[in-house]
């Protein structure tokens, strides 16, 4: 048994629970709160709540990036279409909480000066992106480490078109990150059912493109 690999892995998936698990919380929960609360409460957790939060979603996310990045160098010579796709989803989504979310989501809870609604907006937006980028990119990482060729995944395919069409699509998801506008991924059930629609169609590029 490969020890070290199997406590990369263990990290890799406690520090990727914790990542995600705060990315829900804010999209699902917190968000829904802030446009409810009252002005004493909004206060409160924002200068309380929402920095505690952001410490821990914003260091997840590191843990899961520097251990993904650990596994990927040992899967080298392995790498598949999942795997590739995978962890793209995984890197844009740790930059976007590095370079996007959270020095905006500084200047939206007041930490640091600049326009706050504007800086709110663009925080947001990115996080959307992120609960979007979400379900597939989970679908990758099971997908990867269990093929079962009875459901005819091409997961050991060699790289072809359709990894070139899913890094398209990907691109073109984040411009819209960082340059565009909600859409459909304004509402919870929104963004929920994007993501998995966005799961659909990776699954059918990379069994029919």
């Amino acid at each position: 048994m490969d020890l070290i690999g199997f406590l990369f892995r263990w990290s890799h998936f406690l520090f990727g629970i914790t990542w995600i698990g705060m990315l829900y919380y804010f999209n699902f929960i917190q968000g829904g709160y802030f446009k409810q609360a009252s002005a004493e409460g909004l206060a409160d957790a924002k200068a309380k709540l929402a920095p505690s939060a952001l410490w821990w979603f914003r260091w997840g996310a590191m843990g899961t990036f520097i251990t993904g990045l650990a596994l990927l160098g040992k899967l080298a010579i392995g790498l598949n279409n999942y795997i590739i796709v995978g962890a793209v989803f995984g890197t844009i989504m740790f930059l976007n909480v590095w370079l996007i979310i959270w020095p905006n989501q500084k200047i939206a809870l007041g930490m640091a000066e600049g326009d706050a609604p504007a800086a709110g907006a663009k925080a947001l937006l990115a996080s959307r992106h992120n609960v979007l980028y979400s379900a597939p990119m989970a679908f990758c990482m099971l997908a990867s480490g269990h093929p079962d060729p009875s459901l005819g995944w091409s997961l050991y395919s060699s790289m072809s078109n359709s990894l070139i069409v899913m890094l398209v699509i990907i691109a073109a998801l984040q411009a819209n990150a960082m340059f565009g506008k909600q859409g459909p991924l304004t509402t919870v059930k929104g963004v929920i059912h994007a993501s998995l629609g966005l799961t659909a169609v990776m699954v059918l590029v990379f069994n029919y493109v």
